[in-house]
């Protein structure tokens, strides 16, 4: 019967070559023991390894795949190697470029900024870990390319200018600028003063007061001037402006591709809970890991989101079998545990205003450690609370009984709407402050509050570069005062409620969020202090560091893992929002306050904007005309309408993508159910065939022997 068999695909295939690499290798093998002495070597000799020009020649027959002897092997790849054709000048070019594409790629990850770093702390943590060390790795490189925006146009020109005394060279007063009786307006004195103790100097390295305040830090060491020299000229004013606008603008658009990317492998791995299984189960697992504790870590992981999902359903089915009286009673519970969540945030915001009113309005006491104090106590009292409220939210969020997943994303909104909405109050509080809201009498002649703030500026930028030099000093005290002792407790005390708390726990979503914050805080800050990105990038720097050695040594990483932070989209949002707050003070501080009349580039001008159409006014008369041209409503109503149907196709390509993907992935299901019939069918065949299951192969019963139609009728 079996011989039978074989000599029927024998004869079936005769004329036909040999097996196809998606046969059976049993059936191959079988079938060379009866047929190898009267076979005949059969191969198309004119495939080729190359396909045609116009790539739409079948695939080449893989000569290592046929039961040839070596020989004849050999004359085939030889014979293939003479018949390959000439490529053409277009593929030859299109062959370099993806070879130079290749090759540049390449060289990029070796250069990679911490590569083998990452790629170890992937490998022992996972890829949850790591996301957080990628996202910092962008923020540095982020600071460090505005650096270098702001040095190539503000600072280096500012220190050639300066070195050259071409600093004084013509003096910028706007025509609208009234400054009659406006004297004392003009009148501001750092008063550096001499160091006569090392701690001074220390001090005001930390508040950025002293030698630190008329300094290339902050804005009010920059002139007003318009440098002209040799035919050149230079306006400082209009630089200063036009870089910090393009260092917000080019922020954007790196967080918009880098949000892009991550929304692209979001979109495409996103689903429903069946697919979400099927990732889970089948590429779930971080083939990246290295040694027992990780993998164990990993499986756990996995069973923790199987155990969220499976929750989940729980409080689903739950929920539908409520009661009313039971929905009603829940639903109160949640609004009035909102309602005391609102209630701490407001008394951080009120506990901050009050703070950075007394910081601002008590005299210095000449005491340098109190005045230190002083200076920073709205960064303590912003710090403290966001650390307090966020712990109380999250233990008032677990009696909310929300699900898993909603329960973190409502604690991580929370976290994200204090940390931002504090540096509003704080920057609101100083506005009211230098607008004189509460005394318009103290605004005058000046516009703004003289009295309190000559230049008010730095007094801003100080208050930035405070809470970002804060939050570097509050991340290295917990380092070495929390995480360090406690993992040397919980490594020498065998106590049992010890070895229950165990180490510290590296929680990924409130790390990254202290990283939006500081990032908040230097975008906020660059307008006032425009080397806070410097600080910032060396102020990362060091986190990178000290986290790594904290995660290896100190830490260990969450039993419960966000799931979004695999994708990383949450985090850039959140980084969007922090951008957007920025970008809403930057807009502000230009177009409404007033600018200080005794320090930076913009002293004589009515606003910070004003410098735009002033600079205007000095170009030449063809720029004027190309300048009111693209102003125009000739240019901008073509230009909406473009902008308008680019958008509709995009919009349209898109549309029919995602019907492609919706088809492809019903056609995959409709495959999966196909195999799963094939398997059914085949499982009865062999049932009715007497094949015990051992020797069950469903390429035998689909080639090797008679079809099954015919096998069912001879079985009957």
């Amino acid at each position: 019967m079996e011989l039978t068999g074989l000599n029927r695909t024998d004869s079936a295939t005769a004329g036909q070559g040999y097996y196809s690499a998606g046969q059976s290798l049993r059936l191959r093998r079988l079938s060379s023991r009866v047929s190898n002495q009267n076979a005949t070597p059969h191969f198309d000799w004119g495939s080729s390894r190359e396909g045609g020009e116009d790539g739409n020649e079948e695939e080449p027959q893989n000569v290592r795949e046929l039961p040839m002897p070596f020989g004849l092997r050999k004359a085939v790849r030889q014979v293939q190697q003479m018949r390959i054709p000439v490529a053409s000048r277009r593929m030859r070019q299109s062959r370099a470029l993806k070879r130079f594409s290749a090759e540049a790629k390449n060289a990029l990850a070796l250069v990679t900024l911490w590569r083998r770093a990452i790629h170890q702390i992937g490998g022992h943590f996972g890829g949850g870990v790591q996301s957080y060390f990628v996202f910092l790795r962008f923020l540095v490189v982020l600071n460090f390319l505005s650096f270098l925006l702001i040095a190539a146009f503000v600072l280096i020109p500012g220190i050639v200018f300066h070195s050259l005394d071409l600093s004084s060279s013509v003096p910028q007063l706007p025509n609208s600028t009234n400054i009659t009786g406006k004297e004392e307006c003009m009148v501001y004195d750092p008063n550096p003063g001499a160091l006569t103790v090392f701690y001074t100097y220390f001090l005001d390295l930390l508040s950025g007061t002293g030698f630190m305040e008329y300094s290339y830090m902050f804005y009010g060491y920059y002139n007003n001037t318009l440098v002209v020299a040799n035919g050149f000229s230079y306006n400082i004013p209009l630089a200063y402006l036009l870089t910090a606008s393009f260092y917000f603008i080019f922020c954007f658009i790196c967080i918009i591709v880098r949000m892009g990317g991550v929304a692209r492998v979001a979109v495409t791995t996103g689903g429903g809970a069946a697919r979400s299984y099927s990732m889970m189960v089948f590429t779930g697992w971080d083939y990246g890991l290295q040694g027992d504790r990780a993998t164990k870590l990993k499986k756990n992981n996995i069973r923790y989101q199987l155990q969220v999902d499976l929750e989940e359903e729980r409080i689903k089915l739950k929920t539908q079998s409520q009661t009313l009286l039971q929905t009603v009673g829940l639903y109160s519970l949640r609004a009035f545990l909102n309602l005391v969540v609102i209630g701490l945030i407001i008394g951080a915001f009120f506990g901050i205003t009050l703070a950075t009113r007394y910081s601002q309005e008590t005299d210095k006491t000449q005491n340098g450690i109190l005045d230190l104090l002083l200076e920073y106590l709205p960064s303590i009292v912003i710090t403290a609370s966001n650390f307090v409220v966020p712990f109380l939210c999250d233990q008032i969020a677990l009696l909310e009984k929300h699900s898993p997943s909603t329960t973190i994303i409502l604690a991580l909104l929370r976290a994200v709407f204090l940390r931002l909405v504090s540096l509003g109050v704080l920057l609101a509080t100083l506005w009211l402050n230098i607008t004189c809201n509460s005394k318009p009498d103290e605004c005058i002649p000046c516009g703004y509050n003289y009295g309190q703030y000559q230049c008010w500026e730095t007094r801003v930028g100080q208050e930035m570069y405070r809470l970002a030099l804060f939050d570097f000093l509050t991340t290295i005290a917990v380092l070495i005062l929390v995480e360090f002792p406690r993992r040397m407790v919980v490594d020498n005390c065998s106590w049992k409620l010890i070895k229950w708390v165990g180490r510290q726990e590296f929680l990924v979503p409130p790390n990254v969020l202290g990283l939006v914050y500081a990032q908040t805080v230097v975008w906020t800050g660059t307008l006032f202090c425009p080397l806070l990105p410097l600080v910032n990038t060396i102020k990362l720097i060091i986190i990178f560091y000290c986290k790594k050695v904290t995660l290896f040594h100190n830490c260990r990483p969450a039993t419960k893992t966000f799931r979004s932070t695999s994708s990383n989209i949450v985090f850039f949002l959140v980084l969007m929002f922090g951008w957007i707050l920025a970008t809403t003070v930057l807009i502000y501080s230009i177009a409404e306050l007033h600018p200080s009349f005794g320090c930076g580039p913009f002293r004589f001008s009515s606003t910070m904007w004003s410098t735009i159409p002033n600079s205007f006014q000095g170009l030449s008369n063809t720029t004027q005309e190309f300048l009111r041209y693209v102003g125009s409503q000739a240019f901008s109503i073509p230009l909406f309408i473009f902008s308008c149907v680019l958008l509709c196709y995009v919009a349209a390509v898109a549309s029919v993508y995602g019907k492609s993907v919706a088809l492809l992935r019903t056609q995959l299901q409709l495959e999966g159910r196909d195999k799963q019939f094939l398997v059914k069918q085949i499982e009865e065949l062999t049932q009715k065939l007497g094949i015990p299951k051992h020797d069950r192969d469903p390429m035998v019963l689909s080639h090797g022997g008679a079809p099954w139609e015919q096998q069912q009728d001879g079985h009957s």
